[in-house]
Order: structure tokens, then sequence, then C-alpha cells
């Protein structure tokens, strides 16, 4: 329990790492004088970290184990978010974001992982999306923080905050989060049965007296089974589906910021309309995993997906007033979250553990190319003088388009087989 109660703080420290550059976007435009197209890509950046940082980090957390390459990316994150806030030009911080974003990416491949591997077969939906929403209410608490930074400084504050936020969760993960039985179980370190009963001993479970047995199947097994027929359809869809959608949901929370303050509020209640669809966004992800108990995977994710392509659109159409845009943002968070939360449900039951971090390294490293084009792609329309309205519409078609991959997707739960009940290998 306590190992996936740090796997949330970790994604809610995501959450906040994140969209800090969003708080920060104002700030940034008036200091260097830039217009949309260009804060778009800045925007953009620690995406681009995040997508190589998935794909390459969480090849590492198979090979080399979930814990060390968690540690790996806090240093990495720490070390990003502090250097922006001593940044004297955009190269620079953009450069800095994008480490940022390389350990952002490793540390969501890996604590996927991690849950699904600490987590009961009964609870493991529920405790994937509770991890999930962790980035909504880090989002939340850090745009409390950002507002108040923002009110008594500069932009640079948040970083420096985030900075120091980011290493004290350093210690937290050396003392809470263990190896992976199920890893070591299927690494087979000399010690590994050693550093298995001592895990299960700390959760209070019975030790096992041997390892279980190696089948030859399992010896030729390879991080590259994600792209073996078994696996390559699944592996398709849903990186589709995730590019589609993300390249939707990260339009819209980079964007909001600025939209508002160009609508004629300040920089303050900007971040208010964020902080609501975090909020609703957390909700969203809570909600979906109590569904997904009744309904199914399947048919819940593709409601959340219609219901974000619906009230995205619906945000370019919105009233320029705070209390409305408050409402349509917290809605249309609820849906666009919901849906980003079930990707990672879906990855986590998709993959057998020797590629489970791999395959969702590879699904959301891969998928997040669509993050980075969605608020670059926006800036290029809003630069172009496309309509608010017409901007809102086609980056909506994201989440359609995903609604659709799901559709087609022959979705297997991948389960592995349960040691004495408790260990999974």
């Amino acid at each position: 329990m306590a190992a996936v109660v740090v796997t949330i703080l970790l994604n809610a420290l995501d959450g906040f790492d994140v969209l800090s550059i969003s708080f920060a976007a104002p700030g940034i435009a008036d200091e260097w004088g830039l217009k949309r197209d260009a804060l778009g890509w800045v925007l953009s950046m620690e995406l681009i970290g995040m997508a190589v940082g998935s794909i390459v980090l969480g090849g590492a957390a198979d090979r080399f184990g979930r814990r060390p390459t968690i540690l790996v990316c806090l240093m990495a994150m720490t070390l990003g978010m502090y250097m922006v806030s001593e940044t004297s030009s955009i190269t620079e911080l953009s450069i800095w974001r994008v480490i940022t974003g390389l350990g952002i990416g490793g540390m969501l491949a890996a604590i996927n992982a991690v849950v699904a591997e600490f987590s009961s077969r009964k609870w493991r939906n529920l405790s994937l999306s509770l991890m999930v929403i962790g980035y909504p209410l880090g989002a939340v608490g850090g745009g409390l923080v950002a507002r108040q930074l923002l009110e008594g400084g500069d932009w640079r504050s948040i970083f420096v905050f985030g900075a120091a936020a980011t290493a004290a969760f350093i210690p937290l993960v050396l003392v809470f989060i263990p190896e992976s039985p199920a890893f070591l179980a299927e690494k087979r370190p000399s010690n590994a049965l050693q550093r298995i009963n001592r895990t299960l001993f700390r959760f209070g479970l019975p030790n096992i007296s041997a390892l279980p047995p190696v089948s030859s199947a399992k010896n030729m097994r390879s991080v590259f089974d994600i792209f073996r027929p078994s696996l390559i359809r699944t592996t398709l869809l849903v990186t589709f589906a995730y590019f589609t959608h993300v390249s939707c949901y990260y339009f819209f929370m980079k964007w909001i910021p600025k939209i508002v303050v160009d609508l004629g509020f300040d920089a303050s209640s900007a971040a208010d309309i964020l902080i609501w669809a975090m909020l609703g966004g957390a909700t969203g992800g809570a909600v979906y995993g109590v569904l997904t108990h009744w309904f199914g995977i399947k048919p819940v994710t593709i409601a959340a997906l219609l219901g974000s392509f619906v009230m995205v659109s619906l945000f370019g159409r919105t009233t320029p007033d705070l209390q409305v845009l408050a409402l349509v943002a917290g809605i249309t968070g609820f849906f666009i979250n919901g849906a980003a939360v079930a990707f990672y449900v879906i990855l986590a039951r998709a993959f057998p553990v020797h590629v489970r971090a791999s395959g969702t390294g590879f699904g959301i490293g891969t998928g997040r190319a669509g993050a980075v084009v969605g608020p670059a792609l926006a800036g290029i329309l809003f630069a172009g003088g496309t309509p608010l309205a017409s901007v809102m519409m086609l980056m909506a078609m994201g989440s359609l388009l995903a609604a659709v991959a799901i559709y087609f997707l022959k979705l297997n739960s991948a389960e592995e087989p349960e040691t004495n009940g408790h260990l999974h290998t």
C-alpha cells in the first residue's frame, strides 16, 4: 500500500512539473517577447524529452529495475527544474525543459509497472486509476502554489519550488519503494529470492521457499516482443489512440492560461481556470476507475473520449466569463483526464511483466509526439489567424480519432499467473 501511495505522489509531482511551464507561460512570453507560434514550441519542449524518456528509460526499467530507474529520473527532474530558474535565454530554457521531460517520461513508465506489480488483481484497475489521478491533483496543488508565487514574485520562482519538491521525493523512494518482486522473479539476479522475501515480509506476506520455474519460452523473451504478432496490434492501436488523444489533452492544458489571458483576464485568474480543469480531471480519473468495475475498460474509455471531443469543442465557444469558463474547464477536465487515465490502465493490462515498462514506455513515448504536436500546431494555427472556436474544434478531433481506435482494439487482460496468491511472475 505504501508503495502505491508513493507512486500517486510521484505522479502528482509529474503533474506539477509538466504544467509548471503553463503557469509560467504568460511571464515567459512577456520577458522575451515571444509570439504565439514560438511559445507553442517552448510549451512542447519537455514533451519531447518525455517521449524519449518513456521509450529509453522504460526499457531501462525492464532491464535494470523499477526502483533505480525512478531514482535516476528524480535526479534528472530536480536538475532540470532548478536550471530553468537560472536560464538567460529561450534556448537554455528549452534544453533544460527537455532534460526535465526525460526524467518525467521514464518515471511514468516505471511507476505504472510498479503499481501493476504491487497491486492485487482485484484492485489493480482502481490502483492504476488512483495513481494516474495523482497527476491532476499535483497540478491543482501546484497551481495553488504557482498562483501565490506569481502574485509575490516572477515565473522563475515556480521552478525553484518544483526543484525542491522533486528532490524531497528521493529519500521517500529509497524508503518506501523496494524493487518489484515480479521484476526480481523475472530477471533473477543472484540474490533474487532473498530480496523478494524481504519485500514480502515488509508487506506482511508469507515468504516463498523457491523461485517459480522458468520455462524455455521465458528464456527467449525480449523487450522487442511488443512488436511480435501476438502484441503488435495492441501496440499500434494503443499508440495511435494515445497519440491523438494527448495531442488534444496537452493543447487544452497548456494553452488554457494563455487563452484566458488573451480574453482579457490576468495571469492569476488564468491559473484558476487551469486549476478547475485539473480538479475536474482528478474527479474524472477517480470515477473512471470505479466505472470500469461495472462496465468494462473499453466502453468507459470510449465514452470518456467522446465526452472530451464534445467539451473541448464547446470551450472554444464559451462566453468570456470567469465562472462560465471555470465550469466548462472543469467538465472538460473530467472527460479529458478520465480518458488519459484509461490509457495507463490499458497499457498496464495489455503487456506481460517482462515488457510491461517497455510496452508502456513505447506507447506513452511514441504517443507523446502527439503531446508535442498539439501545443505547437495550435500555436501555428493561432499565429495564422485561425479563430479560437475553429482551433478548439480541430484539436478536439484527436479524442474522436482515439475513440475510433479503441473501438477496434481487441484488449486481452494479459494477466500473469500468481504464485502463492501474491507473487506476480
